[in-house]
């Protein structure tokens, strides 16, 4: 018989699963079909690791890493919620917020457990990347970004054109790069500009 812990963070284990059934708006690369969630946790914990170089010196890189792994957890519950719906904003916070009380709060806890395994420290985790008040927290969001313009440049336009989005729109949404991994900011600035003249997004 498996003890009440090992219980909680198997029901953990197999309540992630879900997210592999979340779809996002963002393409493929080779725009075969939507990413799911899952997919996109794996890429940036990938991107973290390749890109490690650019980010600034005080970021925690490991920490970084299990940010972007659970930080779409919440969408089990919240769902996805494209960047560019305005009225789908109003109520995401709440959402979200629900989904982490529910979904981390089914791992044991441990006071002052930092290995990984504690509802606590995944709590802790999901909430610094959402105040954005730490550097390691803006580098994993700069990330975020980065990655679905990645997606919208390799698919000539992917989202961007099903939605009708413009420059200004992307600047907006890209902006924590530029604090986050300013190192990337130039090539940011690169792929847009040469995505509005190939015509792949709205000037």
């Amino acid at each position: 018989m498996t003890n009440q812990r090992l219980q909680q963070q198997i029901a953990f284990v197999v309540e992630i699963d879900r997210l592999k059934q979340v779809w996002r708006q963002t393409q493929l690369m080779d725009a075969s079909r939507r990413e799911n969630s899952a997919e996109h946790s794996w890429h940036l914990a990938m991107m973290v690791m390749v890109l490690a170089e650019y980010a600034p010196p005080e970021v925690d890189l490991q920490r970084a890493m299990h940010q972007v792994l659970i930080h779409d957890l919440v969408e089990i519950d919240a769902g996805d919620t494209f960047c560019y719906d305005i009225a789908g904003h109003d109520d995401k916070a709440d959402r979200e917020q629900r989904a982490a009380d529910r979904i981390f709060g089914l791992l044991p806890t441990a006071e002052g457990d930092v290995q990984g395994e504690s509802c606590g420290y995944l709590r802790q985790l999901w909430d610094e990347f959402e105040a954005q008040a730490t550097p390691t927290a803006r580098f994993a969001t700069a990330l975020d970004r980065f990655q679905p313009l990645l997606h919208n440049w390799q698919t000539g336009g992917g989202t961007w054109k099903q939605h009708g989005i413009c420059r200004t729109q992307v600047m907006q949404r890209m902006a924590p790069v530029e604090t986050g991994a300013p190192e990337l900011w130039p090539f940011v600035l690169q792929v847009i500009e040469d995505c509005v003249t190939a015509g792949y997004l709205q000037p």
